[in-house]
């Protein structure tokens, strides 16, 4: 699975990084993945911080 995060859609609210740090980190005021894949352990949390992004800015590719 893997997390892409449109940069031009984001706010930079930070939810994502709090919700899910294994995969997001913030960088320049704007959310950034930190890795190719998503780790298994932490599948829940990054789906958790899609559905919760309020401008939508964050796909899961399965």
């Amino acid at each position: 699975m893997r997390a892409i995060v449109d940069e031009e859609t984001c706010i930079g609210c930070g939810l994502c990084a709090e919700t899910c740090p294994e995969v997001f980190e913030m960088n320049d005021d704007k959310a950034r993945v930190k890795v190719d894949e998503v780790p298994q352990d932490a599948v829940d949390t990054c789906r958790e911080a899609s559905e919760n992004c309020p401008v939508e800015a964050i796909q899961i590719e399965e």
